[in-house]
């Protein structure tokens, strides 16, 4: 171990309770009595798993099966979008984080394609070092393939067309990874989450091929996939996620448990598993969110993420007769609300935070958006609330989502869900959570009746125009932080990014979040993309507002105080500079007046000596700027324009697609970054300079 990996072995500790470390230490323990299990790729497997809920001389049950003639229902769109997305994977084209993968079609399981490395396929897992790309490659790259998300897409082809080369695309690949992934061999089996979210996938997989002649030979009646099938189980109940590493990767985990012991209940321990399972999953999805069902994490697309792993498993647990409990229902409710209420016009989300791309069930084309497939589903299994933004039309996630619930015992008649468009688009009728929770929900109690802008809980405020009459001028939506810095002591997927803002015209980015790009491999553009700098705040003394101790580790995080918050006005503060020489606080105001369609910030920095400082605004990737030689700074974009007064007080320069030092960036989606234009004020700031304003006059 060397010296930089004692260090941040020391910082990780440090952010450790003494019950956690307890656990861990116990938890070493196990792994090494556990490695007398590791079964090596080639090795003569063990006796075949003992099947004690399966009557001897029959053919375990398939999991519960998706309504008769549902395929029928799916959009044309949809399905077309599905068939090619399937068709290029047959083919060998495919894209994964970013990275494309011409071994798609034979893929190459421990390959990571950026580096070309290899990661450990044969070594005891938890002596596998995944933090080291020297050892693993890219570890995300590595582990992204084996979700198996592009087997649940080639599957779900199968689903609609009866095409058997689907089929046997699938089963020829799973049969690989089964092979090449013996219990507790290689990388595949160091990360609970991985295990987790391709038990879901396996579980779909079957559902989806229910009817291929093959389906039997290759899960029902196969002895390797009973044995993987119970390894990833008894792994999962082994070695839980816990203290400070318990966000989504815990509610992961469970709901992979919940889904596959819900689905194969074959086992001697399927009974457990499922009970422990579910309670696991009551309890993580609580922990994780707020009351206002946005998730703690308070980095925007494991919300997503999150509520989509509740609600899969959900329905999985309802169709088997299991349901999980009503408080779980109306959190779900509240999770899905939060998202609709936080979208642009556009149906975009927020980009706060670390995003990687996570999905739980991947049934669409690779164009579907994030969060409008997150309304899709969430108006197809419970009632949409009348304020509701109307989703699109319904894709195969959220159809074959309902089709499950409404086949689940005890299920409402299903119907078209309220507020949803679309052919296809089913739902329990009128009762959110229904069949989903085993108990009606008459009302939506608890749920808002108008459209929530503010979440103090987590500190999101969202100030908007009206939009929805014909003739109405496009919708300025902005995004202020004024929230927790993350979740748990180590904030893993937090960003420095107090008091940042995020705005849009039109649900078009004009000051934007640049996004997340990468969490391995690339140290230096991790820490500028979580950097102060790139998010649209302020930066002082030449530091972050919050102090990193390592890629998902920060060991001193800004602590944020709302000050006001209207419609149309919210200020906050944050202490994240208290450490400075004087100590300082940044305070900022941000009024959007509706009528004038003028967005002013105003920024004060409260220390009795001026500091180093640097403001910062990241321009969105169709944004053009332009200095005049006198007069605003002008900003255009298609469908729109603007002119910013910057603060006077700082110097002003542009940016766009620099390394040495790292500026002008913007990272659409994991492993992809582009050039974008970024505005940086440099000079000094304190209390004598009071207050410094941008105002953005938007044109149309």
């Amino acid at each position: 171990m060397n010296a930089a990996s004692v260090s941040w072995y020391g910082r990780r500790l440090r952010q450790m309770t003494t019950r956690e470390v307890v656990w861990r230490v116990t938890d070493q323990a196990r792994h090494q009595a556990w490695r007398r299990r590791q079964v090596r790729p080639g090795q003569v497997p063990p006796d075949p798993v003992h099947l004690g809920q399966v009557p001897p001389g029959l053919v375990p049950a398939a999991p519960p099966r998706l309504p008769p003639g549902l395929a029928a229902t799916v959009p044309a769109g949809a399905a077309r979008a599905l068939r090619m997305a399937a068709d290029e994977i047959l083919d060998g084209r495919w894209t994964v984080l970013g990275v494309a993968r011409p071994d798609i079609a034979r893929p190459d399981w421990f390959l990571d394609p950026l580096s070309g490395r290899h990661a450990p396929g044969d070594r005891y897992a938890f002596a596998v070092n995944t933090r080291s790309e020297e050892e693993t490659g890219n570890i995300k790259q590595v582990w992204e393939l084996s979700r198996h998300h592009h087997l649940t897409v080639v599957a779900a082809a199968w689903w609609l067309t009866g095409d058997d080369r689907y089929a046997g695309m699938v089963g020829e690949q799973l049969r690989s990874w089964w092979d090449a992934n013996p219990f507790l061999s290689g990388v595949h089996w160091t990360s609970g989450i991985e295990l987790g979210i391709r038990l879901i996938a396996w579980t779909w997989i079957r559902r989806l091929l229910d009817g291929w002649p093959g389906a039997e030979d290759l899960f029902d009646r196969n002895p390797v996939f009973h044995r993987q099938l119970h390894w990833h189980q008894e792994y999962l109940d082994h070695f839980v996620s816990r203290g400070s590493s318990a966000n989504n990767h815990v509610v992961a985990e469970a709901a992979g448990q919940l889904t596959a012991s819900c689905a194969f209940p074959w086992f001697d321990e399927s009974d457990r598993w499922r009970r422990a399972s579910a309670v696991l999953l009551e309890d993580q999805l609580e922990r994780n969110t707020f009351p206002s069902g946005v998730n703690r994490e308070l980095a925007s697309e494991y919300h997503c993420l999150v509520a989509e792993l509740g609600l899969v498993a959900a329905v999985e647990a309802a169709a088997s007769g299991h349901p999980l409990g009503l408080q779980t229902g109306v959190r779900l409710c509240r999770m899905v609300d939060a998202a609709a209420a936080l979208v642009d016009v556009r149906l975009g989300g927020p980009r706060q935070g670390d995003g990687d791309d996570g999905h739980t069930l991947v049934v669409d084309g690779p164009e579907t958006d994030r969060w409008a497939s997150l309304l899709t589903l969430g108006a197809a299994v419970m009632s949409p609330l009348p304020w509701w933004p109307t989703p699109p039309g319904a894709d195969v996630r959220s159809i074959v989502l309902a089709g499950l619930l409404r086949s689940a015992p005890g299920a409402a008649p299903a119907g078209n869900a309220p507020g949803a468009t679309g052919e296809g688009v089913a739902a329990v009728d009128g009762r959110p959570a229904r069949a989903l929770m085993g108990a009606a929900l008459e009302a939506p109690t608890g749920r808002p009746d108008q459209r929530p802008w503010h979440f103090p809980d987590a500190g999101i405020t969202i100030l908007r125009t009206t939009v929805g009459a014909p003739g109405d001028q496009p919708e300025i939506w902005c995004r202020c932080d004024g929230g927790p810095h993350g979740y748990l002591t180590i904030a893993a997927h937090g960003h420095a990014d107090a008091l940042a803002i995020e705005v849009r015209h039109g649900g078009t980015e004009v000051f934007a979040d640049p996004g997340t790009y990468c969490y391995h491999g690339e140290a230096k553009w991790r820490s500028y993309f979580r950097s102060t700098l790139a998010h649209n705040t302020i930066e002082l003394g030449g530091r972050d507002q919050s102090i990193s101790g390592g890629p998902f580790l920060w060991v001193e995080t800004a602590e944020t105080e709302e000050l006001a918050a209207a419609p149309g006005r919210w200020s906050a503060e944050h202490d994240g500079y208290r450490s400075l020489t004087p100590p300082a606080v940044h305070r900022r105001t941000v009024e959007l007046d509706a009528a004038s369609r003028q967005l002013t910030v105003t920024d004060r920095v409260v220390c009795d000596r001026r500091h180093p400082a640097r403001m910062a605004w990241h321009l969105g990737p169709s944004v053009d700027a332009e200095f005049p030689a006198d007069g605003p700074l002008r900003l255009c974009w298609p469908g729109g324009s603007a002119t910013v007064e910057l603060p006077g007080v700082l110097r002003w320069s542009l940016h766009r697609g620099e390394t040495d030092p790292i500026a002008g960036w913007y990272s659409q989606s994991f492993g992809q970054k582009q050039p974008a234009v970024t505005l940086i004020g440099t000079g000094v700031l304190g209390s004598a300079d009071g207050e410094v304003m941008t105002v953005v006059s938007f044109s149309g």
